[in-house]
């Protein structure tokens, strides 16, 4: 089961259920938001799968002109930009601690350069990531993204700061949740995401991963509902002036997958900060594969898609040009 969160032809805030094999919308009866969805189930008890079903009307609306018409937005948000808290980890599908390793490995590849931390920590997760029901494995990387504000819809543009480096696409699995009242967290879904960094900020020290991690990210169309498949196959790419300049298949879920999803969340939540009552997450589950390992150099106008059957139809969104913000300056109160 899939949902989508749109706008209506009166600009109204709605949900739909994907049906006709992807290509129509089932309006939900009194709901607007997955968020208000995610508050029902949580304080009812009510799967979530069920009240979707049950709101379900039979009228149908086409999905695909939505799309066209820039009318999906991304799949969660809160109505509190600011509690709604982007997070991920890394180094947890092995193309993406190959190509971690090249950027920050000791004497920049040398036969006898010293293992980078990268790859120790991706073999860490390799020899514990996964232990099994009730236990705790070995702990994985994580870093912050940003706040609800930093979420871009499908189609909406991809923004490249007037300081960044570059901008290039990493290819994800997104966790969605709730905390509810009691501060449990709660998984909503999984969506599609594109945990667009600075990989070239990030190659110049490792110290400034988290730098290169405060970007815009964009999430959607789709929010898959109930357990993530085992196995996801997708492809990601980059097109320019209408060609693929790029293009890879990438494989993630857990069988291709260094930690176990339940290992991830438990190194997010053990944490009581981020289970405040009422609060969204979406944290991004790392990247198999990336346009910028493969040597590929983004330039403002390029448009990234990532599709994978699991999640429906494709997250696109291109990446455009801020101007100079100038000088960040404080004033003294």
């Amino acid at each position: 089961m899939r949902i989508v969160q749109f706008r209506d032809a009166e600009n109204t805030r709605r949900v739909g259920l994907v049906g006709d094999g992807g290509l129509t919308l089932h309006p939900l009866a009194d709901a607007s938001t997955v968020h208000e969805l995610a508050v029902r189930a949580a304080e009812t008890g009510e799967p979530l799968a069920e009240i979707v079903a049950a709101l379900a009307a039979d009228e149908t609306v086409d999905y695909a002109a939505l799309l066209r018409q820039g009318r999906v937005l991304a799949p969660l948000d809160h109505p509190e930009p600011a509690r709604f808290l982007v997070t991920g980890t890394g180094l947890t599908h092995i193309g993406s601690a190959a190509a971690r390793n090249r950027m920050h490995v000791i004497g920049h590849g040398e036969a006898d350069a010293d293992e980078s931390d990268s790859m120790k920590i991706f073999r860490m997760g390799l020899d514990g990531g996964k232990p099994g029901p009730g236990r705790i494995g070995v702990q994985p990387e994580w870093f912050f993204k940003g706040v609800g504000t930093c979420v871009v819809g499908p189609g909406d543009p991809l923004p490249l700061p007037h300081f960044a480096e570059a901008g290039a696409e990493e290819a994800e699995i997104v966790g969605l949740y709730l905390v509810d009242a009691g501060g449990n967290p709660c998984r909503i879904g999984y969506a599609l995401g594109n945990e667009y960094s600075d990989h070239v900020t990030e190659g110049k020290n490792y110290l400034y991963l988290a730098h290169s991690k405060l970007r815009a990210c964009s999430i959607g169309p789709e929010l898959l509902l109930g357990e993530l498949p085992q196995e996801v196959r997708g492809t990601s790419k980059v097109i320019r002036d209408g060609k693929v300049i790029w293009q890879e298949e990438f494989l993630s879920g857990e069988k291709y997958m260094s930690h176990s999803i339940a290992n991830l969340e438990h190194y997010h939540f053990r944490y009581s900060m981020f289970r405040r009552p009422g609060d969204l997450h979406a944290y991004f589950f790392g990247a198999a594969v990336m346009s910028y390992a493969a040597g590929i150099q983004t330039q403002a106008g390029d448009e990234y898609e990532i599709e994978a059957s699991a999640f429906g139809q494709p997250l696109r969104n291109r990446m455009t040009a801020e101007p100079d913000g100038g000088i960040a300056t404080v004033r003294a109160l």
